[in-house]
């Protein structure tokens, strides 16, 4: 039951928010504060009991697991289960989700009660991503996070929320639905091959299809999963919805969110439709690079704050497609740790985006120069996660990008020396940041408080796992290794067979 808890906890928990907030916001705010941590603490416990039993789960394959049999009659179970992708792509939901909480203290001031469920919501239905093994299960927990959202962007955004949100909506409800179709797909030629009808993600590996078949699927799961990361040409919502997002929002966004299109990849397009998958990589480690040069030029030439991070997003996820389907251990293991290491920084950033909004009321960079004279401290933090985002060594994003170009260099060479241009790109985008916000005369005569107390707390730890990361990256890679080994087996004995 502690899988359901995960879930169950952040669904009570927004409702009894939503409630509370009609007698006192402040309780609907530590209400969810709780929430988010009490899934930390039992994250945290579950990783601790089982790290160093790591090397038997390549046998047992899953840590935890909850099976229930749910409509029986179509296949359809109630399936949650646990390895070390799915802990660590949670241990980062959990730890985001109290930033997100913690961020919005003061900046939500409308609504509050409202706000807190639509935000553990989608942190529920993150979760549910995270732990569901059944494809109907699966779908089901993904669109449960379009809608929260929504509301997260509609109701609280900035000045042109409305045509953000929308656009959020249509491109993921859209690819949502061509993945809906190949999942019935599979499902149906499932029952042709076998007699079996299962949504069921073990006993989905392996099903006989016709090359046209599988390329069809899995195109259908890929798109889905591309919009989400986001991959070139079909990331044109992810600026829109950070920019006028409200800060946790954007935390989510960029944490959480596109984190949930890689972990897609990773889990079922590869594994279900791995000979389709091999035939398909080159074309989509292009459409890597691509994104990873297209989103930091991009990102160098924006002079709003949110704006130009959400576009570094493009050319961080990049690295991700790039190791995901360049397929080797070096490479997947870069993928996995550019994963939760632009999840720290890129959330950081975008929380001092949002601090900054708060104080001064603008995310123009022209006119928040000269800041670093009145608050230090602030200035500090900001220059250490674009360092970070630029790849310093010592810093997580760096260990992260460093494995993904070893890796891909043993499929591409060519590849290779484009996806390294874009780290040098990164330092342009991450200094001109650094120089146009917090470096020169202070010309609009700033006076701002820095940071507080509530702030610290958000931001010291984030320093510290992204030094963590940098620095001592094994228990990470340690916790992921079972994982991708049974799943370089599980794609590797398929590819044989078809051979």
């Amino acid at each position: 039951m502690i899988l359901l808890s995960l879930i169950t906890i952040l669904l009570v928990a927004g409702i009894f928010a939503w409630a509370a907030a009609r007698w006192n916001v402040a309780a609907a705010r530590w209400i969810a504060l709780t929430a988010t941590a009490a899934d930390f603490i039992i994250g945290l416990a579950v990783w601790l009991r089982h790290y160093g039993e790591l090397s038997l789960f390549p046998h047992s394959r899953w840590i935890e697991q909850l099976d229930w049999n749910w409509i029986p009659r179509f296949g359809i179970h109630f399936h949650l289960a646990i390895d070390g992708l799915s802990l660590l792509l949670l241990m980062l939901t959990f730890f985001l989700g109290i930033v997100s909480v913690l961020v919005s203290w003061n900046e939500i001031q409308e609504r509050v009660g409202f706000f807190h469920l639509n935000l553990l919501w989608v942190l529920a239905g993150i979760t549910g991503v995270f732990l569901a093994l059944d494809l109907f299960l699966f779908y089901f927990a993904w669109e449960l996070m379009l809608v929260p959202m929504y509301f997260l962007i509609a109701l609280w955004g900035h000045e042109r929320r409305q045509y953000a949100s929308v656009k959020f909506f249509i491109f993921t409800q859209l690819s949502g639905l061509l993945m809906l179709i190949a999942i019935l797909a599979l499902y149906f030629a499932h029952h042709g091959a076998t007699g079996v009808y299962t949504f069921e993600y073990q006993q989905l590996l392996g099903t006989p299809l016709s090359s046209t078949a599988a390329w069809w699927m899995m195109l259908g799961f890929f798109v889905a999963f591309a919009v989400k990361l986001p991959v070139v040409p079909v990331h044109t919502w992810l600026p829109d919805a950070h920019t006028e997002a409200p800060t946790a929002g954007s935390v989510v966004l960029a944490g959480l969110l596109l984190k949930t299109g890689a972990y897609g990849l990773l889990r079922f397009v590869v594994p279900l439709f791995p000979s389709a998958a091999h035939q398909f990589a080159p074309i989509a480690m292009v459409l890597a690079v691509i994104g990873i040069l297209y989103g930091g030029l991009l990102a160098f030439g924006q002079s709003d704050f949110k704006r130009l991070v959400a576009y570094t997003s493009v050319s961080h996820l990049g690295f991700v497609l790039l190791g995901i389907f360049a397929w080797n251990e070096l490479a997947l293991q870069g993928a996995l740790i550019t994963m939760i290491a632009h999840g720290i920084s890129t959330g950081a950033l975008f929380v001092i985006a949002g601090l900054l909004q708060e104080r001064m009321h603008t995310r123009e960079l022209d006119r928040t120069n000269g800041l670093w004279s009145t608050i230090p401290r602030l200035s500090g933090a900001a220059l250490f996660f674009a360092l970070g985002s630029l790849g310093l060594p010592g810093l997580g994003d760096f260990v992260g990008e460093f494995l993904v170009l070893l890796g891909t260099y043993r499929v591409s060479s060519s590849l290779t020396i484009f996806a390294a241009i874009g780290v040098l790109v990164a330092t342009f985008y991450a200094l001109r940041l650094v120089q146009r916000a917090f470096h020169g005369p202070n010309l609009h005569e700033w006076k701002l408080a820095d940071l507080n107390k509530r702030e610290t707390l958000i931001l010291a730890p984030m320093i510290a796992v992204l030094l963590w990361i940098g620095l001592y990256p094994l228990p990470l890679l340690k916790t992921f290794r079972p994982a991708m080994d049974r799943l370089q087996q599980v794609v590797g004995s398929a590819v044989a067979l078809r051979r």
